[in-house]
């Protein structure tokens, strides 16, 4: 065989060795790419994403979107001509399989998690939705979640009232943190409860609660490698009740993200006119109670979504400006916010066209 062409023969099973190699070893990453947007003035799957029962709420127009970020599954394993491709994509993102997926976490175990983040990030809208508008929230501090095999196990559950840890009142959950670790380990420290059970019964009643327990616990010794303090095993959150029904029906999505704009389209509902003033207004961002707007993850992506569909103006997290301006998509206006007043001026601004000095990201 003539040498050139058995130089060439030798070349082509090398390059078919290596596309073989590249299909079907797999690599250790995950990808990102821009995910569905909502109105949250709109509709999904047939009925209104927000829906507002026993206040009067109003018309509204324009766009106030979600954004979502779409990732690969848990048990999906990339290929490496998958992973180039998706280096080499504009809109898409490669990242280590652990970035997204961390500790070996399944996919079912995920879900459950961001399934979690998306339900409290609905009730924080919800709260600071209403501060905003001025409208009483009733809240109180509540055991989020149990350690199983810790000293809270079928001691608290999930849902009791926490009124009082050694006969002190607490009034937010990091109070209670602060009365257990005055411990040493292995001392008792006392809670007193409202039963979850019946503080359902209460509100399903709409009564106060009659019903109140003390329950001893022995703390143990914190196991999380840093100073020895003591803990009992549990979790404290918020949980409220407010004074009209607020659902927000919208499946298949999860993360804590869609804060702000649930807060948002809250707000627009219960005030007379248009927020928006009848523009495409995105955005993203954590919400707390207290209507502070926190940073998320995937940015770049859903600045990409949202333009695709139409946005003129993203609201965009603080904390997210210097990674959001590094690749902004063509005839989106990146606004900086750090709370939902600021979110409420700037879309004033903009529903009065009033645009120039509004407080754009900028590089860092």
């Amino acid at each position: 065989m003539p040498r050139r062409t058995a130089t060439m023969l030798a070349s082509t099973l090398m390059l078919i060795a290596l596309l073989c190699a590249g299909v079907f070893i797999p690599v250790p990453y995950a990808e990102m790419s821009p995910g569905p947007t909502v109105n949250t003035l709109g509709e999904h799957d047939g009925e209104p994403v927000l829906q507002i029962a026993g206040r009067e709420t109003y018309p509204t127009d324009g766009h106030l979107n979600m954004t979502t970020v779409r990732v690969t599954s848990a048990d999906y394993r990339m290929n490496l001509v998958e992973a180039v491709y998706g280096w080499l994509a504009h809109d898409n993102k490669v990242v280590p399989h652990d970035t997204l997926y961390p500790d070996g976490k399944t996919e079912e175990e995920s879900t459950q998690e961001n399934a979690e983040e998306f339900s409290q990030s609905q009730e924080s809208a919800k709260v600071a939705a209403l501060k905003a508008l001025d409208i009483p929230v009733k809240s109180w501090v509540i055991v989020s979640t149990v350690v199983k095999g810790s000293p809270a196990e079928s001691r608290l559950h999930a849902g009791d009232v926490i009124k009082a840890v050694d006969g002190k009142p607490v009034g937010e959950p990091a109070d209670v943190a602060k009365l257990v670790t005055e411990h040493k380990p292995g001392e008792d420290v006392v809670f007193t409860i409202v039963p979850a059970s019946e503080q359902a019964a209460a509100e399903k009643e709409k009564r106060t609660p009659k019903k109140t327990e003390k329950v001893t616990i022995t703390t143990a010794t914190s196991d999380d490698g840093g100073e020895k303090r003591a803990v009992v095993g549990i979790s404290a959150g918020t949980d409220h009740t407010f004074p009209f029904s607020i659902d927000i029906k919208l499946a298949d999505v999860g993360g804590p993200s869609a804060g702000l704009m649930f807060a948002l389209g809250i707000y627009d509902k219960l005030t007379p006119g248009s927020l928006t003033g009848g523009r495409f207004v995105a955005g993203t961002g954590t919400i707390d109670d207290d209507g502070k707007v926190g940073p998320i993850g995937g940015i770049q992506m859903k600045t990409v979504g949202a333009r695709d569909k139409g946005a003129e103006f993203f609201l965009t997290p603080a904390d997210n400006c210097a990674t959001a301006v590094k690749d902004v998509p063509d005839g989106l206006t990146l606004v900086e916010v750090k709370t939902i007043d600021d979110a409420l001026g700037a879309l004033e601004d903009i529903r009065a066209g009033d645009t120039a000095d509004l407080p754009t990201c900028k590089a860092s």
